[in-house]
């Protein structure tokens, strides 16, 4: 296996755990700290997807990298549309 198809697998692999690990806190809407895990292995997906210049890889492992963010902004500003209220 080659160096460019490793680097493929483990930042798509990363992408994926990313993703996995919000799944316990927007699904089924129980607090699961695995979420931090994104600060960890999203920057990890960055340099394996710049390794190998793919840019949508490094575009979505960096919006894992910042999901929290991108999450607290939307739950706030959804909060704010709808005055508060469910």
């Amino acid at each position: 296996m080659n160096k460019e198809k490793l680097f493929r697998i483990l930042a798509i692999s990363s992408l994926i755990v990313c993703i996995a690990v919000w799944i316990p806190n927007i699904v089924f809407q129980t607090s699961s700290p695995l979420w931090m895990l994104t600060f960890i292995i999203a920057p990890a997906g960055v340099v394996f997807a710049s390794l190998i210049k793919n840019a949508w890889l490094i575009v979505s492992n960096v919006a894992m990298l910042f999901s929290f963010f991108i999450l607290m902004f939307a739950g706030y500003f959804i909060n704010y549309i709808t005055g508060g209220t469910p």
